[in-house]
């Protein structure tokens, strides 16, 4: 009995500790190749395929990048000396195993797409994600935004999120093309 708690306890504490190691990773530049995919996938923006999402290969990049710079615009706003950090399991989950199930959570409007997507538009907020990626090298590591499932997550997690986000969103744009 005590060798199972022993190792159910050992167990937990190595799943903390990858996560914390996974999740700090404060340099944005991981994120500048998922950009490059996006812009690659501009060709096929019109292609669907219902039986893998609901919507286009537009939305999903307009989406990625919506994310992506509403969040470096939060993260730029944010008073760093008001984070606190918190415990949230879903989060550690998440962002270790680098896995968001499909169609469990709806997009705040935010960062929603609108109706109609133009070709221009994607263009233009790959340029601003671009450049919000030189601006998160420059952010205090505290610097934070909150999350409607995860609270709020400081500076390397949320560059964790936003691979871990993008690469969900650059998944279903492969399978509809598939």
């Amino acid at each position: 009995m005590k060798k199972g708690i022993t190792i159910i306890i050992l167990l937990i504490i190595m799943v903390f500790m990858y996560s914390k190691i996974k999740m700090n990773r404060s340099n944005p530049d991981v994120l500048s190749p998922l950009i490059e995919m996006v812009e690659n996938y501009i060709p096929q923006r019109d292609s669907i395929d219902p039986e893998v999402s609901k919507v286009d290969v537009a939305w999903q990049l307009d989406h990625i990048l919506k994310t992506i710079n509403r969040i470096s615009e939060a993260l730029e706003k944010s008073n760093p000396e008001k984070y606190s950090s918190s415990t949230n399991a879903m989060r550690i989950i998440t962002l270790t195993a680098g896995y968001i199930p499909r169609g469990r959570a709806q997009s705040p409007e935010i960062v929603r797409p609108p109706e109609t997507i133009l070709t221009s538009d994607i263009q233009k907020q790959i340029k601003e994600a671009q450049a919000n990626i030189e601006k998160l090298k420059k952010l205090d590591d505290n610097s934070y935004f909150n999350h409607f499932v995860f609270g709020d997550l400081n500076k390397s997690q949320t560059i964790r999120f936003l691979e871990v986000h993008t690469k969900h969103h650059l998944k279903i744009v492969k399978d509809i093309l598939n």
